[in-house]
């Protein structure tokens, strides 16, 4: 009785008593396509954008206006955010080769990161990434679309169940019409379309989804080998970089090809698994096809329509709160995990490689 008198006093004097305190967020870069999501994160009570490190004053304002912000938030620098604002964890949305130079800011601080995917422009910056997230003990998560599809949960409990048998073929198919002609903002199509600045072109944009979703679906199994092949169909839109590759996989017992395209006439992040018994399709992020082999062709089908997944699982701010504030451990292999996206690198690492040799790539064991 005399503990519950404690916890009602405390709340009276206290409000704030039991409440969860709000999660800062900083924001390292603003020339990302995808960084509408970070603002909009910051309309829920429970996030807060405490500092905007971004170099290119015009960018910054444009942003601020739209979503009604103070240029306060504004700062020329990493550093400098990070000194003055001292959030828990920062958000990159800036090019992909400067995620190395975000974990370098922010590991030694002890701020944890959550860069888009994928995880770097490289294999070599990965790994040094990922050296110092283990030293000073922050969380390093990359973030995919895909991540937040309740189809792709669903596939993923149906393979682990045995459902369909064991996996024989995964295809994975992502991309649009190309950044130029899907009218992403200049700032983004610049450096989304440079070699250095991205990595390469449609294969690391829309290449990494397979890769990611793979080495899950297949508990964190590295592949036997890697060959790729990458062709230039619009080099008026994309001079300097591939738009269309095709990516095979291959494991001891099976098989991933991964189609990354920047051609596709329609938008699409899907996904077939075939195991020894059927097969899943994941046709978007809520609706998923199940069919059951029947006879030589036939089959019976099973449709399902899914509601978003559940939280934290619905939103990567989510994630990446309950993942610092140890109210979520993610499952081995997640498409969060930087073990995954470590192997994620590997994978496009040989692709490019292999796209450039003509050759396929062996991984060491």
């Amino acid at each position: 009785m005399k503990n519950w008198i404690v916890v009602i006093l405390l709340l009276w004097f206290f409000p704030s008593f039991g409440q969860e305190k709000i999660f800062r967020i900083g924001v390292a870069g603003l020339n990302h396509g995808h960084v509408g999501w970070v603002f909009e994160a910051h309309k829920r009570p429970d996030i807060e954008i405490v500092g905007i490190a971004e170099s290119d004053r015009s960018l910054a304002e444009r942003y601020v206006r739209a979503h009604g912000l103070s240029m306060d938030l504004i700062f020329e620098s990493l550093d400098e955010m990070l000194e003055k604002t001292k959030p828990e964890a920062v958000t990159g949305f800036g090019t992909t080769f400067a995620h190395l130079e975000i974990v370098q800011a922010c590991a030694p601080r002890g701020v944890h990161v959550m860069v888009e995917k994928p995880l770097a422009v490289s294999l070599s910056q990965a790994q040094e990434m990922a050296a110092l997230a283990q030293k000073h003990q922050i969380h390093l998560l990359t973030n995919y679309e895909t991540s937040w599809y309740a189809t792709n949960e669903k596939a993923h409990q149906l393979l682990q169940a045995g459902q369909i048998g064991e996996a024989r073929k995964i295809v994975v198919r992502d991309g649009h019409r190309g950044p130029k002609k899907i009218g992403v903002g200049p700032e983004f199509l610049k450096w989304l379309t440079d070699p250095v600045l991205n990595g390469a072109g449609a294969l690391m944009d829309f290449g990494c989804y397979g890769a990611n979703l793979s080495t899950w679906l297949l508990d964190g199994k590295r592949p036997v080998s890697v060959t790729a092949i990458t062709q230039q169909l619009n080099p008026a839109d994309n001079p300097k970089v591939d738009d269309e590759a095709t990516i095979i996989l291959t494991y001891p017992t099976s098989q991933t090809i991964i189609e990354a395209s920047w051609n596709w006439p329609i938008g699409r992040k899907d996904m077939e698994i075939y195991g020894l018994t059927g097969a899943i399709f994941s046709d978007n992020a809520k609706q998923l096809r199940i069919r059951m082999a029947q006879g030589y062709d036939g089959f019976e089908e099973e449709k399902i329509q899914l509601d978003s997944r559940p939280q934290p699982f619905d939103d990567p701010f989510s994630v990446l709160k309950a993942v610092v504030r140890n109210q979520t451990k993610l499952s081995p292999f997640d498409p969060y995990s930087l073990e995954n996206n470590l192997i994620v690198m590997e994978i496009l690492e040989a692709a490019k490689e292999s796209a450039t040799s003509g050759k396929t790539v062996f991984l060491s064991k």
